[in-house]
């Protein structure tokens, strides 16, 4: 089991493209934890804006009825894409991995598997 200082390293040296990671709690919509960024991608405030996100995919699956798990929210953006991926454990409730990726270096599905693998390893 990953501490969430080692998974953020882990995904900063893993993930080729990436830019930032930050492990979110979306009840609060704080930072727990952030690695990286950049002078135009502050993640602690990237990590407020993107709980807004999960919040509202959460409200919509359950006004729909559905009976799903989101996996993962992806926005693409000219020269970047975000990765959103809550996370399934019963220690990680309520909390979501962020990660911006440099859309020219990044390989997305790559980066998903690399997400989803760190993330199971995560003990928070």
């Amino acid at each position: 089991m990953a501490s969430t200082e080692s998974a953020l390293k882990d995904i900063m040296n893993s993930i080729d493209g990436t830019i930032g990671v930050a492990l979110v709690d979306y009840n609060s919509g704080m930072a727990l934890g952030t690695l990286g960024g950049s002078p135009d991608l502050d993640l602690n405030v990237a990590a407020a804006g993107n709980t807004d996100v999960v919040r509202a995919k959460v409200r919509a699956i359950e006004l729909l009825g559905l009976k799903e798990a989101i996996e993962d929210i992806l926005i693409s953006l000219s020269s970047q894409y975000h990765l959103i991926r809550p996370l399934t454990s019963r220690s990680g409730k309520g909390l979501f991995l962020y990660l911006a990726l440099d859309k020219g270096r990044a390989n997305l599905a790559m980066a998903r598997h690399q997400l989803k693998r760190i993330e199971a390893d995560l003990e928070v």
